[in-house]
Order: C-alpha cells, then sequence, then structure tokens
C-alpha cells in the first residue's frame, strides 16, 4: 500500500513537500549530516557529497523483500541508473540482528551485483535512529542542495514476492528522473515496507 503526496508546488521547485507524521526527516528540509566509516576503513560525512544527488538504501541480507529486490535486479538496476547520472549511492544496515562483518558485506555485495559508493555497518543504529529508518528496504533521496528530496518504498508492490517487481512503479527512478529534469517529486513520500529494522538494543 502506499501513501502519495502528490505536489501542488511551482515547476521551479526541485523537491515536493512531503511531511511523514513523527518522522526525523522532511521532505524539502536539509537531510541530517552524519559521519561514518565505509567498508576500507575510510571515514565520510554525508555532507562531502554536497553537490550531488545521493541515495540512501537502508538493508539486511536476510531480509526476504531486500532478496527480491536483488535477485530480480531491479535494486542492481536502481543502483546502476543512479550511478550513470552521477548519484551517490550509501547502503545503510542499521539491523543488528542482520549485520555482517566487512569481508563478508563484501562478498555479499559482489553476490548481488551491488553498485554503490560505500556500505555503511551502523552498528550502534545511530544513523539509522537519525532518519528514521523503519524497514529493509527504506529509501531516502537527497537533492543537489542537501535537502530530502524523497523518502519511502523503493516501488508500489509491498511484496516479498518477485511476482510483478519490474513492471512495478519505482518510486525511487521516477525521484531520480524529477530531480534530474528540475521537476518536482511527484510522490515524495510513500510508506516503507519490509522487514522492520530490529536496532541494537531494542527489547
Amino acid at each position: 500500500m502506499k501513501l502519495p503526496i502528490k505536489s501542488f508546488l511551482s515547476a521551479a521547485a526541485l523537491v515536493a513537500a512531503c511531511a511523514v507524521p513523527a518522522a526525523a526527516v522532511e521532505c524539502g528540509r536539509p537531510a541530517p549530516d552524519f559521519t561514518f566509516t565505509d567498508l576500507s576503513g575510510k571515514t565520510r560525512k554525508l555532507s562531502d557529497f554536497h553537490g550531488k544527488v545521493v541515495v540512501l538504501e537502508w538493508l539486511n541480507p536476510a531480509c526476504p523483500f531486500v532478496v527480491r529486490h536483488y535477485r530480480s535486479g531491479n535494486m542492481p538496476s536502481t543502483q546502476t541508473l543512479a550511478a550513470a547520472d552521477g548519484a551517490i549511492w550509501l547502503q545503510v544496515n542499521s539491523t543488528a540482528m542482520g549485520d555482517l562483518d566487512a569481508a563478508k558485506s563484501i562478498e555479499w555485495q559482489k553476490k548481488q551485483g551491488v553498485v554503490a559508493t560505500a556500505y555503511i555497518r551502523d552498528q550502534s543504529g545511530k544513523i539509522g535512529r537519525l532518519f528514521e529508518a523503519q524497514t529493509t528496504p527504506h529509501l531516502y533521496v537527497i537533492a543537489k542542495n542537501g535537502t530530502l528530496a524523497y523518502q519511502g518504498a523503493i516501488d508500489d508492490q509491498p511484496s516479498a514476492t518477485q511476482a510483478n517487481t519490474m513492471s512495478a512503479h519505482n518510486y525511487v527512478k521516477a525521484a531520480l528522473a524529477a530531480l534530474k529534469a528540475g521537476r518536482p517529486v511527484e510522490n515524495a513520500t510513500t510508506q516503507a515496507y519490509g522487514c522492520g529494522v530490529k536496532y541494537g538494543g531494542d527489547s
């Protein structure tokens, strides 16, 4: 099920207004900055990528919904499209019980054909809680000016089965296309679906 909020902003606006009740971040507002260490041990900040579109993808390799989007090729094709346009793609694993060590995370990426700038092991859950990521997958698209342009599901098929995956409406691809064309993101907020993020320390 999706919960779109259509924008009636002017054509000059890049981002549609999209507030999620009790959300930590709202579309049209600056995405919160954070520091992370990638699998190679390099430390970076989200703000290092200012001036480029950034996609944040929350994942858990063991989640059937994540498996669906990789086995079908849907997530890799979305990543490839983003990379072709110069976007930064950051994968974030905030799920305590789904965490893999660095070597296994790299191996998983290779097997899945991942096209990403970095993979973040958010073991403390700090980044996930900062964005209030709820499910895997859960995606956020940040515009070049640092404001949040989209948050929610990857598509409009909330199922763990591969049927209809490639014919589904891909919200992330649509958001990227809108930003590239200088248009507002029409469905800027949708209901994320998938496996719930189990943060470390949660009961």
